[in-house]
């Protein structure tokens, strides 16, 4: 289990990550772009590419699951009651890595 707290301080631990509203709820932008929203206390949307959604999904099916928007395959999503913080901190280092130059 991975608390809304931890998932904050994992995320704002990154380089130049800074958080921001989304909606009304928090996300998580490494150079004005989201890497990471937290739509409930308990859903991280991690923002990786489509091989790194997939594979994550496969291989954290208890955790971490495809998220669509539309048709559209756009983030993994990740159940913070089952997540331990190491997983959590691995993704949002991905969806930084992604982001960065």
């Amino acid at each position: 289990m991975t608390a809304e707290s931890v998932v904050r301080d994992l995320a704002l631990a990154l380089p130049d990550v800074v958080e921001r509203d989304h909606h009304g709820f928090p996300s998580f932008r490494f150079g004005g772009r989201i890497i990471a929203p937290l739509p409930t206390s308990n859903r991280l949307r991690v923002m990786l590419d489509e091989h790194g959604i997939r594979s994550e999904a496969v291989s954290h099916p208890d955790s971490c699951r495809e998220f669509y928007w539309g048709k559209k395959l756009s983030a993994l999503e990740v159940d913070l009651d089952v997540a331990d913080d190491a997983l959590v901190d691995d993704l949002l280092h991905q969806a930084w890595e992604r982001r960065a130059p």
